[in-house]
C-alpha cells in the first residue's frame, strides 16, 4: 500500500467529516470546499473548480509526454434520514451520505496523497470530484462546461460499494452495467365542479385510473436484456384534498426504465402515445416533463482489460457479477463514455451490509485502501 497507516486513519476521518454535513445533488458547496482543501495540502499541479456545478479537479503531470487517465468519484448525498448509532451520523436533519459517496472520495483523496508524492512518470492523472450524481444532472453539466475540454482524457474510470458482495470482492464486466432510466411527470387539467355536480366539470378521474395500469403495463421487468422495459409509478395525485369539489387536475410520477437509450426512446413515445390517447378522450390538457434522466451506463473492452489488470496485480479477487451485473439501478458514469474509454467496477460492502439507499446505511472503510490500490495501479500501468 503507498499509505501509511496513520495515513489512512486521516482518511477516514475526512470520510467521517463528510458523512456527518452531507449535502443534496447541485448544493455540495461546502463539499467542494473541504474537498478542494484537502487536495490543496497534496500539491496537485492545478485545482479546478466550479465544474458542472461543484465540481472540483485535481490534475498531477508527469514530466513525459503520454496519456490523460481520469479517476472520477461523487459529492452529494440523498434527501434520506438517517437511522443509525454511530458516532459520525449525518448532523443534518433529512440528508444523508446514504449510497457511500463519502466512501468514494475518501478513496480519491488516498489516491491524491500518493500522487501528490509520486506523480506519473507520463501524461497526466486527473481526480474528478462530480457534483450532482444521484440526480443524474451532474455528469452532463460537468461535460458540457467549456473548463472540461482541458480535461479531457484518454481513460476514465469509477468505483461504486456494492452491498450484497463478500467484502472487497469486485464484480466487473464489459457492456451493460447500469440502466437507464428517466423519472416521467405527467399532468391532467380539465375543469372542477360542484361534488354534486361532477357533470358540469372535466374530471381525470377516470383517465388517471388508466394511466395508472396502463403506464405500469407498458414495462413489466423480468430478463435484463436489450428488451428490458419496468414502468413504476412512484407518486399520484388527484384533485384537492376536499368533500365538495370534484376534482380538475391530477399528476402522475412514474420512472421509466430499461437497458439500453435505444430501448429508453421507445418506451418513452409509447408512454406519451399512451398519455395522449387518454387525455384527448378524457377531453383533458396533457402536459408532460422529465426529470432525473439518466443513460445506459456500458463498460468499454479497453477499460475494463485495464480494470482487470490492476486488479489481478493487487491481487483483488473478482468475477463478472455473478449475477449482479447488469443491474436496474441507474449511474450517469455512462456519459464519461462518450468522451473515451470509460469502466467503472463494483466494490463489494459485505453480503449482510445494509443496502444502498437504506437509512442505516455506512460505507465501510475498509474499502478505502482497497480501492485507492486499485486505481493507483491503473494510473501506473498506463502512465508509469
Amino acid at each position: 500500500m503507498f499509505l501509511g497507516s496513520g495515513e489512512l486513519e486521516e482518511i477516514t476521518a475526512f470520510r467521517r467529516a463528510l458523512h456527518r454535513r452531507p449535502e443534496l445533488s447541485g448544493a455540495e458547496a461546502e463539499t467542494a470546499r473541504s474537498v478542494a482543501a484537502a487536495l490543496e495540502e497534496t500539491g496537485a499541479d492545478e485545482i479546478v473548480a466550479g465544474l458542472g456545478g461543484h465540481g472540483v479537479a485535481a490534475i498531477y503531470r508527469g514530466t513525459g509526454e503520454g496519456p490523460t487517465v481520469m479517476i472520477r468519484a461523487e459529492l452529494d448525498g440523498l434527501p434520506i434520514e438517517e437511522v443509525s448509532d454511530l458516532p459520525h451520523r449525518s448532523e443534518v436533519i433529512g440528508k444523508g451520505h446514504l449510497c457511500g459517496h463519502d466512501g468514494h472520495m475518501a478513496i480519491l483523496m488516498a489516491l491524491a496523497r500518493g500522487l501528490g508524492r509520486l506523480r506519473p512518470a507520463r501524461g497526466r492523472a486527473i481526480l474528478l470530484f462530480q457534483p450532482a450524481e444521484e440526480n443524474g444532472a451532474g455528469a452532463a453539466a460537468v461535460l458540457a462546461d467549456p473548463k472540461f475540454h482541458a480535461l479531457r482524457a484518454d481513460f476514465v474510470f469509477s468505483l461504486h460499494n456494492f452491498p450484497g458482495l463478500p467484502l472487497g470482492h469486485v464484480a466487473l464486466a464489459e457492456g451493460p452495467v447500469n440502466c437507464a432510466s428517466r423519472g416521467m411527470k405527467i399532468a391532467l387539467s380539465g375543469r372542477t365542479a360542484h361534488a354534486s355536480s361532477p357533470e358540469d366539470g372535466i374530471a381525470p378521474t377516470f383517465a388517471l385510473a388508466k394511466l395508472l395500469s396502463g403506464l405500469t403495463g407498458l414495462g413489466a421487468g423480468g430478463a435484463l436484456d436489450e428488451n428490458f422495459t419496468l414502468v413504476t409509478v412512484t407518486h399520484a395525485k388527484l384533485g384537492e384534498e376536499a368533500f365538495g369539489i370534484s376534482p380538475g387536475y391530477a399528476e402522475i410520477w412514474a420512472t421509466l426504465r430499461t437497458l439500453t437509450d435505444e430501448r429508453m426512446a421507445a418506451l418513452v413515445s409509447a408512454a406519451e402515445v399512451l398519455v395522449r390517447k387518454e387525455a384527448e378522450a378524457a377531453k383533458l390538457k396533457a402536459t408532460i416533463g422529465y426529470e432525473d434522466v439518466f443513460h445506459q451506463c456500458s463498460n468499454a473492452a479497453p477499460a475494463v482489460d485495464e480494470l482487470r489488470r490492476a486488479l489481478d496485480e493487487e491481487g483483488v479477487s473478482h468475477d463478472p457479477g455473478a449475477g449482479a451485473l447488469p443491474m436496474k439501478a441507474s449511474e450517469d458514469f455512462g456519459l464519461f463514455g462518450r468522451v473515451a474509454p470509460s469502466a467503472m467496477f463494483f466494490l463489494g460492502a459485505g453480503e449482510n451490509h445494509p443496502r444502498l439507499h437504506n437509512p442505516d446505511y455506512d460505507f465501510p472503510d475498509a474499502l478505502i485502501g482497497i480501492g485507492a490500490r486499485v486505481f493507483m495501479r491503473v494510473i501506473r500501468n498506463l502512465a508509469g
